[in-house]
This record gives structure tokens, sequence and C-alpha cells, in this order.
């Protein structure tokens, strides 16, 4: 046998044996349904930085941000600013959530949001929001993960073979000891997931021939592309412009990814922390205390650091290792072919939809001169694709058990019950995801792009219950509901739902090249602010009032502080405009004429460096949000519970 495949085998023994072994050992701790769906509000800091970076920054990360780095150029690496963009929503709501979870005792969003505006309704929704968030998102993660394994085995295990095979540990582990295992099988899979990117960066310029090849690599690449922006550059290393009034966003001119289209895009990647299974994550840590180091040090500086270097590496690096057979015929003596034999001729850059076996191949590249390694880093990609699938399937698990079982059908279920229950849950929520990535595999990456955006229209109501007690039941009700309808036509679902009205599609995938996410909340907040300018009820608004006034008890500024609030909006609204939004356009000629190489900052082109200066930026700002503006720090004053047996509370509501 392959001496690689007999490593891959050892090392992914080892792994799943340590997933197993906190399998058991969170099975032994769950004694109540609080311990078991929510780790009993008890995950420590370190527990918590490395497991809520793990499950932020999934699978895709590791495998699919390379390839549509390599296929679209810098303009999609603007993507990357989702290192600070995910962890900005936990800024905004993370230790507010705590602190009503640990107040009144929640242990799901929908029993938060639910006993917030005195509706069901709300409970239903954000249930479904996270059905219809975990189900594509976790196929993808386990449908890449069969994909991975089914290259790196040489076919010896198919991709479906590979996929159920794999997902099988992850019941186990998930299903038997809850969130508590998820959190410490994580804290392995962050560590593995940074890694294994910055390894695979190294190998990529390593076999390139070191940093100024990378470079003058890429000034060749951008002179012979042909697919050039409205300015006339390579779109390899320039946005198309502010905003392109196409009606399909991927056929706009020089490339999709405009300056709104960034912006947008970001937004839908910030819903995977506004995601119900982040609330649940902020319910389970015994004190807000280590949420600023996630948000700034983990995710926004060190994964920052990663992305915008190593991955850029990877992504780009990979056009002069053989992958691109036309820059390997235009330029050979730039071109280092060490990726054609395992690629068998195919040309990643002119195959559609064959840029995820970039990373595979990267990793094939030292198979014969440390075939451990490859183990290693094989376990690696298979760490960053469960992280995140871990958590959502043991998240929906909570929610379908809590927000449906125990309040409709069993009330009075026990602690018992409700453990069995959520474990069925997470079987159930696993089966589904593997029955969509094997029949839907063609819309499986349509359907995960699908999740974040629906993600996203959690703002309007988390927005609502941490910050601004205008809005209201109805208000959010509404426009949640137009939020996802809004997502979903301006997919390419949509497409298919005016086929079924038997009518000519009106317009294509990201309309004017504004992403789903963003037309989403652009009718989810409007509505949302409509609706509840007329709705508004002084009974409704007292009660509202009484969480509003605890948390400004508790979380708000210093009086000596209240003079930063202006700064600090000054500080995130440039963030948002000029790093990853219509002012980032300025990046493409600020640091060098892209179509003269001579003229490029430190051989770089300008798109690159105007990146790493506003990730630097950005850093500064979720630092000066999270500590300096106190929105991620340890209240000065104690958050006293009002139940002492919070794992078995039930709230009711009055029902709309």
């Amino acid at each position: 046998m392959d001496p690689k495949i007999v490593w891959l085998f050892i090392f992914v023994g080892l792994y799943w044996s340590y997933c197993i072994f906190w399998g058991i050992k969170g099975a032994m701790s769950a004694k109540t349904a609080s311990d078991y769906f929510i780790a009993g509000r008890s995950i420590s800091l370190w527990v918590f930085v490395l497991a809520a970076t793990a499950t932020s920054f999934s699978g895709w990360t590791f495998m699919g941000h390379p390839g549509l780095l390599y296929r679209d150029g810098f303009q999609y690496a603007y993507a990357s600013f989702y290192a600070i963009t995910i962890p900005f929503t936990g800024v905004m709501f993370l230790k507010r959530q705590w602190m009503l979870g640990k107040r009144f005792g929640f242990i799901t969003p929908g029993e938060m949001l639910a006993t917030y505006f005195k509706s069901d309704a709300v409970r239903i929704l954000v249930v479904l929001v996270a059905l219809v968030f975990s189900v594509p998102y976790l196929g993808v993660q386990l449908r890449a993960s069969g994909f991975l394994f089914n290259v790196l085995t040489d076919n010896m295990l198919g991709v479906n073979v590979g996929m159920w095979l794999l997902s099988a540990v992850v019941i186990i582990y998930v299903a038997s000891g809850g969130l508590r295992a998820v959190a410490y099988v994580d804290t392995l899979q962050a560590i593995l997931l940074a890694l294994g990117i910055v390894a695979i960066g190294i190998i990529a310029v390593y076999y390139v021939g070191g940093w100024s090849n990378l470079n003058d690599g890429i000034a060749a690449l951008s002179q012979m592309d042909t697919k050039r922006t409205p300015d006339g550059y390579s779109h390899y290393i320039a946005i198309p412009g502010v905003i392109q009034f196409v009606s399909n966003g991927p056929s706009a001119v020089g490339g999709a990814w405009t300056g709104i289209m960034v912006l947008t895009y970001m937004f839908a990647l910030m819903g995977i922390q506004s995601a119900p299974a982040f609330s649940m994550w902020a319910f389970a840590n015994n004190n807000p205390k280590p949420f600023a180091p996630q948000q700034v040090w983990a995710s926004s500086f060190v994964i920052g650091f990663i992305l915008f270097v190593f991955t850029a590496m990877q992504g780009l690096g990979s056009h002069f290792l053989g992958a691109d057979l036309k820059f390997l015929a235009a330029y050979p003596d730039l071109a280092n072919n060490v990726m054609g034999a395992g690629l068998g001729g195919v040309d990643l850059m002119s195959s559609a939809g064959k840029q995820g076996m970039l990373v595979p191949q990267l990793i094939n590249l030292i198979a014969d001169s440390a075939p451990w390694l490859v183990g290693i880093l094989s376990v690696c990609a298979l760490a960053a694709m469960q992280s995140t699938g871990a958590a959502y399937m043991s998240t929906a698990g909570g929610m379908l058990t809590r927000d449906i079982l125990k309040r409709y059908i069993m009330p009075n279920a026990t602690h018992s019950q409700q453990k069995f229950f959520g474990r069925v849950g997470v079987v159930i929520i696993v089966l589904s995801a593997l029955l969509v990535a094997t029949t839907a595999t063609d819309a499986l990456v349509l359907l995960g792009g699908l999740a974040v955006a629906y993600g996203f229209q959690m703002w309007p109501a988390l927005i609502a219950v941490c910050w601004w007690p205008f809005l209201t039941r109805q208000g959010i009700v509404v426009g949640l509901i137009a939020g996802l309808i809004a997502v979903t036509m301006t997919e390419s679902l949509g497409a298919t739902v005016f086929g079924w009205l038997g009518m000519d599609p009106l317009w294509g995938r990201w309309p004017w090249t504004i992403h789903s996410a963003g037309w989403g909340i652009l009718f989810n907040l409007g509505l949302a602010v409509i609706v509840s300018a007329i709705t508004q009820n002084r009974e409704a608004m007292e009660h509202r009032m009484s969480f509003h006034n605890f948390l400004r008890e508790h979380a708000a500024l210093p009086e000596s502080k209240r003079g930063l609030i202006p700064i600090a909006w000054i500080i995130t609204l440039v963030w948002f405009f000029f790093g990853i939004g219509p002012g980032a356009v300025i990046g493409n000629w600020i640091f060098g004429n892209p179509n003269d190489v001579s003229t490029w900052f430190l051989g770089m082109p300008s798109i690159w460096a105007w990146q790493i200066l506003w990730w630097v930026i950005g850093v500064f700002m979720m630092w000066f949000l999270a500590y300096k503006m106190e929105m991620s720090t340890v209240p000065s004053k104690e958050v006293v519970a009002l139940h002492e047996d919070i794992g078995d509370v039930h709230l009711d509501v009055d029902k709309p």
C-alpha cells in the first residue's frame, strides 16, 4: 500500500480516537439538559477561544477559499476579510446574549426571542433558520471531506463512501457528548486548521521558488490576462468598480466582485455568528471573558494574517505550478510544473467547478518526500471540515428538542428525555445533510451559499433584543419572512421559482452585483422598521424595556467613555466603506499602477498591499470595539440568574 495512505489512516485513527474520547467524557458529564445542550454554561476561556474560532472558519476556508482565489484573483481575496466581519457580529451580540441567557435561563435563541417578543411565531422562525442554515451548510462540509479522501486515497474510497464513513464518527461524539464534546474537539480542530493552511501555503511558495518568484509570476499572470475590468486592469489584481447594474452579477464585466458585491458578500458571512447556533455558544460560557480574545486576537489577527498571506500563496501560487496550462505555455521559465501529473492534464482555470481539486493536489506534492506529512495535513483538512459541522449538529438538535418537542409535545420532559431527543435530533440533522449531499451534488455549493445568507437575516431580531427596543414582534416576523424570500429569489434558486410560476426569469443571481444577503437585509430591516413604526404598543414596549433596562444597568458604557461613541461609529463606518465596500476601488491603483509592474509597492500589486493595510486597521477596529468600548468584556456588575435550575426551565409566552 502507498505509504501516504498508511500514514493517512494512522493519523485519522488517532484523530478519531480523540473525538470519541471526548464524546464519552461529555456523555458522562451531561447530568442535566443544560449540561448536554450548552455544556452547563461552564466552557472555559481558552476552550471557547479555540472552539468558536474553529466553528467560524470551516472546511470551506481550508478547501474552497484557495480555489476561488485561484480563479478570481485578488478581487476575490477581499473575502478574506471575513476573518474580521464574522467576529464583528460576535462583538455586536455575544456579550449581551450571554447576559440575557445567564439572567433568564435561556438555552436556545428561540426561547430568548420568543420570551422577549412574547411570540411563538418568532420561535418557529428561529428554528426554521437554524435548519435551513445547518442542513445545507453541513452537507457542503461532509461532501468536501468525502471528496478530499477520494483524492488522497487515489480513489480507494469513493466520495459518497468516504463522506458517510467520516460522518459516522462525528455523529458518535456529537450525539454522545453534546456541546461540551464539540467544544473540546474543536480546540484541537482550530489548531489543526490554522497549522494546515500555513503549512500548505509554505509548500506552495517552496515549489514556486520563493516570494520573489511568486510576485514575478503574479506580474506575468496579470499581463497575459484577457479578462479585464472596465478600467482595463487584469481581473486578478483589481476589482471591477463600485457596482455594475447587470441583472446577473456573475456576468459583470471584469468579474463579479465589485465594491458593493464584496460588502454584501461580507454581510452573508457575518451570518455565521448571527446564526442561531452561535447564540447557544454564547449561552454556554461561564462569563464573557473569552469573547474579546477570540474576536480580536484568534480570529481577526491570527486567522486574518493566515488568510491574507498563506491562503493567497496557495491560490495565486498554484498558477505557476502547472494548474494553469495557459500560463505554463506562455511563461515556461516562470512555471514549475509539479501539479501537472496529479491533475492529469486538467486545466483548473478553464475547468468549471474544478478549483476544489487545488488543495488536495498541493498536499499531494509532498507524497513522495514526506508521506507522514500528507497524513497530518489530511487530518488538518478533515478537522477543518468537521469543526463547523459538529457545532451545528449539536445546536440544531438542541433547538428541535427545546423549541419544538418541549414547547409543544412534551412540556414536562425530564432531563433524560431531553438529552435522548437531543441525540435523536443530531442523527436527524446529519442524515438530512448526508441525503442532501448525496442527491443534490450539483446544487450543494449553491445551498451552502444560501445558508450563510439566511443566517444573516437574524441580524434585525438580534438588534432588537440586544440594542433597539423600537422593533416590534410584528416588524421582526414580517421582516424575517421577507428577508428569507428575498435571499431565495436573488440566488440561482430564484430562476427555478420563476420557472415554477411559468415565467421567464426577470433577473439572475446577485442582480446589480449585490449579494443575496444584501437584498435580504434590505427587505428584512426595511420592512421591520416600517411595520414596527405602525405596530407600537405601550404594554409590549414596557415588556421589552424590562430586558433593555437590565442590559443598560449591567452593560452600559461608563460616563467617562461615552465620548468615544462617535469615534467608534466613525472608525467602523470608514472601515466598512474603504476596507470592504465601495471605497475599496481605490486599492486597485493607490500603491502602484496595475498595468505597470515597476510601480508596484514592494513588488506586490496595489490591491494586495491595500488589503493588508485594511486588515491591520480592521484588527485595531475590533480591539477598539471589543476592549475599549467594552462590547465584549466582563460586565462590571455581576449578572444574577433568576432561576437556579436553568436546565429545566419552561418559559411561557403569550401566543400572538
